[in-house]
């Protein structure tokens, strides 16, 4: 009489798993996306780091935040994982059967682009932004259960073919994100002086504000410096940067500026911390802490201001010459 082999553990329980993880994924990756489009990093970032990383180049593909691709990536992973078990196979064996030998090599080709995705973005993380993002452990961590379940979680009859499969994708992979991050790692490392526009001039400064002031936005620079208004931020902060760009080169000058990175130049995070500043650019005013970026009429209006207030680069961006 011949015994009829166990199922191992790992493959009864692997697609539920990946599911789970998946859905973990999306859950984390849609929540950051929303605190991305709301400019509000500041608020749910335990760490200074993961700030860093959410506002920094390599935080966008195509102009939109990394997370909205990490999100689609989860998701598809979780529907992948979970429709055969939708298939209840007392009733439908064929279809079931079916599912299962198609979705696994998806879901293995899915990982491998992932992990590798992913151990690119943990490589950035540790040698170019050099800062540490729990948000961003967490997602790597899943990534690398993802792939190691996509393996042990059935009997692959070709082995061989599977690990020619997965050197493709990550290579594939590999180029791809080479390629997408070339202009976020030019701005990470072009020296100072060769562009203002995306190079930082030097260590600790942020890049210079390249709009034109106007009559007004000079005039509501010089009221809020005059009636006590602050403006705290980060040389690395791109949405600091916006908020200058709003204001202009002549006008920003004039602004009551707290750089509260130690890196900094003119450092004063003991005034950072003393206002209890969890995000950047925060701005000072009435004693009140107003965070994100603001429009100029809004600072007007909360300042008192009562001056001109045709601000031309509320609507737009003008270059300066």
């Amino acid at each position: 009489m011949v015994r009829k082999r166990s199922t191992p553990w790992i493959h009864r329980w692997s697609r539920l798993l990946m599911a789970g993880i998946g859905a973990a994924g999306a859950l984390e990756t849609a929540f950051l996306t929303v605190v991305e489009f709301t400019g509000k990093a500041g608020a749910v970032c335990p760490t200074s780091g993961c700030e860093q990383v959410l506002t920094s180049p390599y935080a966008k593909i195509f102009g939109l935040p990394l997370t909205l691709f990490g999100f689609l990536a989860y998701a598809t992973m979780a529907g992948l994982a979970a429709a055969p078990l939708a298939v209840n196979p007392a009733n439908n064996k064929d279809l079931r059967s079916k599912l299962e030998n198609t979705t696994w090599p998806l879901m293995f080709i899915l990982a491998t682009a992932m992990v590798v995705f992913s151990g690119y973005l943990m490589y950035i993380l540790l040698f170019n932004i050099k800062a540490f993002c729990p948000y961003c452990l967490v997602s790597a961590l899943f990534s690398l259960s993802l792939f190691v379940l996509s393996l042990v979680g059935r009997d692959w009859d070709d082995i061989g073919q599977l690990f020619f499969n997965g050197v493709i994708v990550g290579l594939i992979t590999l180029i791809a994100a080479l390629g997408v991050y070339a202009n976020a790692n030019n701005v990470a490392t072009t020296p100072a002086g060769q562009n203002a526009t995306t190079a930082t001039p030097g260590k600790g400064e942020a890049p210079a504000v390249t709009t034109v002031s106007g009559e007004s936005e000079i005039a509501l620079a010089r009221h809020l410096t005059q009636v006590g208004v602050k403006e705290y931020g980060a040389y690395w902060c791109p949405h600091c940067y916006d908020q200058k760009q709003l204001f202009g080169k002549e006008a920003s000058a004039l602004l009551d500026y707290v750089e509260c990175d130690p890196e900094g130049k003119n450092s004063r995070t003991q005034l950072c911390a003393d206002a209890g500043i969890k995000g950047y650019p925060s701005w000072q005013i009435k004693g009140q802490i107003l965070q994100g970026v603001q429009s100029l009429n809004k600072l007007a209006e909360l300042s008192g201001y009562t001056g001109p207030t045709n601000f031309k680069n509320n609507l737009g961006i003008q270059t300066a010459p």
